[in-house]
């Protein structure tokens, strides 16, 4: 849909991306979806409930994990159910401010679980370097104030995007060659001061992820000089499984978004467009609750 503006008419509808034109297909896409939807919101709900109710689980690490699925599960929500209603319903259109509310809600998720990752490395520092320190280090009023300085970046930095990549209208084109509102798509039919801004946007984001995964790394280089000097096998395993996990969800988050941000974008719908982006935006939320 079309709408007049000042500098010409501008859209007020976009268009995701479909596949097939056969209504079997289309259908038979919403189901995997709804599928995969599924199985991540029982997966994710799941380990938050247990940690909830589990007293003998109410320590910093598994208040993170929490914190953690529940981000899982908002991340996935953000995007599936769209798809699956657009794809059992046979249409494609998603309005503007839908596409707006979905890149904003999309990015928060996605910048508070890297967050929730750093802070957990350094909950991790501390627990194996640290342990005599450890309770009077992560309190639970300190856990519950870096949980909210997390979700409060993840805002500001969703916003921050979002509020680049909208503030103007699209008048060149309307079609996202992807089932929900991926940034590279949006980047791809805005205009140039749009890109301009929201390139210089990126970089500042990509310092601030830098320095995030310095500290992250750093955190683990400690921790793992600090295994390799126990003398107690017990020890050393107990400290990899605590870790390692955390470490798996990390390299997938980070694979997944490098897929997302610098891969190829398709300016025609494929089934290799909708297998990238089902790895980049599905695999995470799906497999992180196992690895927990």
């Amino acid at each position: 849909m079309l709408a007049n503006t000042d500098n010409g008419s501008a859209f007020t509808e976009l268009l995701l991306m479909n596949v097939s034109s056969s209504r079997e297909l289309q259908v038979l896409q919403g189901l995997i979806f709804l599928v995969v939807y599924l199985g991540a919101l029982a997966g994710n709900l799941l380990t938050f409930t247990i940690i909830a109710i589990d007293l003998h689980l109410h320590f910093p690490m598994y208040f993170f994990m929490g914190n953690l699925a529940l981000t899982d599960f908002g991340y996935i929500s953000v995007t599936v159910p769209k798809s699956i209603m657009n794809s059992l319903m046979g249409s494609k259109l998603i309005s503007l401010r839908e596409c707006a509310a979905q890149t904003f809600l999309y990015i928060f998720f996605g910048s508070a679980e890297f967050f929730f990752l750093v802070v957990m490395s350094y909950d991790r520092y501390v627990a194996i370097c640290h342990p005599l320190h450890y309770g009077l280090t992560m309190t639970p009023h300190l856990c519950t104030q870096v949980a909210g300085v997390s979700g409060a970046s993840g805002l500001v930095n969703s916003a921050v995007h979002t509020g680049t990549m909208f503030r103007l209208t699209f008048t060149v084109s309307n079609v996202i060659h992807q089932y929900f509102c991926d940034v590279p798509q949006i980047m791809s039919i805005a205009s140039q001061a749009v890109q301009f801004s929201e390139l210089v946007a990126l970089a500042v984001s990509s310092c601030l992820m830098l320095l995030c995964f310095v500290i992250l790394l750093t955190s683990y280089i400690y921790i793992f000089s600090t295994v390799l000097q126990m003398h107690s096998a017990e020890a050393w395993s107990k400290a990899l499984s605590t870790c390692s996990p955390q470490i798996a969800t990390f390299i997938l988050l980070i694979v997944s978004e490098l897929f997302g941000c610098f891969g190829h974008i398709s300016n025609s719908s494929s089934i290799q467009t909708l297998l990238t982006a089902m790895f980049y935006s599905m695999v995470p939320p799906l497999s992180e609750p196992h690895h927990l």
